[in-house]
């Protein structure tokens, strides 16, 4: 059964919808293009409640307002730690995922110290496109928790020899390769179906090997 609910945080409130009663919760996160309610954040969603999760979803400020151009990191972070907020006393252990710049505020917050089970990050943007001298690996240093990494070999944003130096090499770092996927859902053989189910297989298979118990990073 789907929820709706409403996220207040300092700049306001934010929708959320939540899927599934389960002691073990996942908080998935949008990308930078998107919303909650982007096919693949719903066939995620679904899959992941289908599966024996509670997953939430939630908008980010601007896409709440209808706009398409991000907010600041430092506002973004605040909305996704009010979600996480909301989420948490309902679930025993909870994980925080999100696609592309979701996925990436959620590992800014555990960076800061924010207590979760682990980190799930779909197509994480390791630097900008065109721009891979601008890595956004700082905040790695400070995470302690388990991490799954799902990742496109063609991800315009993620080229592959950084991404192996620079993610591969974390210790707590679980890594599945997508073989010809790119920073979407489709293309080189994918498409918003198989690419959900990838997603969601690898995903229930990887928080199976994580130990009961809240973490903090």
């Amino acid at each position: 059964m789907l929820n709706e609910l409403k996220v207040s945080w300092s700049g306001g409130e934010v929708t959320a919808r939540r899927v599934g009663e389960s002691a073990t919760g996942v908080l998935l996160a949008h990308g930078a293009g998107t919303d909650q309610n982007h096919p693949v954040m719903v066939a995620l969603r679904d899959g992941l409640a289908a599966a024996g999760l509670a997953v939430m979803t939630f908008n980010y400020p601007y896409t709440e307002r209808g706009s398409k151009s991000p907010d600041r990191a430092e506002r973004l972070i605040e909305c996704h730690r009010a979600a996480a907020d909301a989420f948490a006393p309902t679930v025993e252990r909870m994980f925080l995922a999100g696609r592309s710049m979701g996925g990436r505020m959620g590992t800014y917050l555990v960076a800061e110290g924010y207590p979760a089970d682990g980190l799930i990050l779909y197509a994480y943007p390791l630097h900008p496109a065109g721009k891979p001298e601008k890595l956004r690996v700082d905040q790695f240093s400070d995470i302690a928790v388990p991490m799954l990494f799902l990742q496109g070999t063609r991800d315009p944003l993620s080229k592959m020899d950084l991404f192996e130096r620079h993610i591969s090499s974390l210790p707590n770092a679980h890594v599945e390769l997508l073989e010809g996927a790119g920073h979407g859902p489709r293309g080189g053989g994918w498409n918003v179906e198989s690419m959900t189910e990838r997603y969601v297989s690898a995903t229930i298979g990887w928080m199976g090997g994580i130990s009961s118990g809240r973490s903090s990073g």
